[in-house]
C-alpha cells in the first residue's frame, strides 16, 4: 500500500480546507495516510516558512482574502479571524494539545483522520475553543472516539517523543509550510497542490501495473 506522510499543523486553516478533498484521494488511490502533527512554530523558521503572526500587515490582510476565497470555492464554512485563533501573544504549546490527541489516536490504531478534521472544523468553523482539554475531549466522542482516553494519553511519553520525531522529520525534510504531503521523498506543500498528489499517485500506480 502506497503511505502518504501529511506534516501540519492542529491550527492550520489550510489543513482543515485541504481535508475533505486529501481524504477523497486517499479512497480513490488506496492509499496509507500518516497524519503527522508537528510543532510548527519551532520548525518552519527553520526551513524558510513565515508563521502569519511575524508577516507584514498586508500579507496577513491577503491571507485572511485567500482564506475567504478557498472557504466559498470549497463550499466549506470558515471564519476568517476565529475567536479562539490568537492572533497576538498566544499561550505557549496553545495549538499542540490537539495535535498530540491527534497521535493519541493514531498510536492507538485508530483511523485519525476525521478526529483531526472535526478539531480544524471547530476552531475555523464553531468557534470552538480546541486548546480547552474538554473541548478536545467532547469533539473525540462526538466522533466516535473514547475522548477521555485519548486526552489522558496526550502528555505520554509514546505521544511526546513521536510528536518531536514528526518534528525533527519535518526538519529534515526541509518542511516550511502546513500541510506537506510527503509522497515518496517528493513534497507538496498547500492545500492547493492535492490535485498534484492526485497526478503522482495515478502515475504511480500506472508504473506499478507496467
Amino acid at each position: 500500500m502506497v503511505e502518504l506522510s501529511c506534516f501540519y499543523s492542529l491550527s492550520s486553516p489550510w489543513s482543515y480546507l485541504g481535508g475533505p478533498q486529501l481524504q477523497d484521494i486517499v479512497r480513490r488511490h488506496r492509499a496509507r495516510l500518516v497524519l503527522k502533527p508537528f510543532d510548527f512554530q519551532e520548525v518552519v523558521p527553520k526551513t524558510g516558512g513565515v508563521p502569519i503572526r511575524t508577516r507584514p500587515q498586508p500579507r496577513r490582510d491577503y491571507h485572511a482574502v485567500e482564506l475567504a476565497r478557498w472557504s466559498d470555492y470549497l463550499g466549506l464554512p470558515l471564519t476568517v479571524t476565529p475567536r479562539h485563533y490568537p492572533m497576538e501573544n498566544p499561550a505557549p504549546n496553545w495549538n499542540k494539545h490537539a495535535g498530540w490527541t491527534v497521535i493519541a489516536a493514531q498510536l492507538a490504531g485508530l483511523d485519525a483522520f476525521p478526529l483531526s478534521h472535526a478539531i480544524l472544523r471547530a476552531l475555523w468553523a464553531e468557534e470552538r475553543d480546541i486548546a480547552d482539554p474538554n473541548t478536545r475531549r467532547t469533539i473525540a466522542d462526538e466522533n466516535g472516539y473514547d475522548g477521555a482516553a485519548l486526552v489522558a494519553a496526550e502528555g505520554s511519553a509514546a505521544v511526546q517523543a513521536q510528536y518531536r520525531r514528526n518534528g525533527e522529520e519535518a526538519e529534515r525534510l526541509g518542511v516550511f509550510g502546513s500541510p506537506t504531503i510527503v509522497l515518496d521523498g517528493d513534497l507538496f506543500w498547500g492545500q492547493d497542490r492535492l490535485g498534484f498528489v492526485d497526478r503522482a499517485l495515478a502515475r504511480r500506480a500506472a508504473r506499478d501495473r507496467g
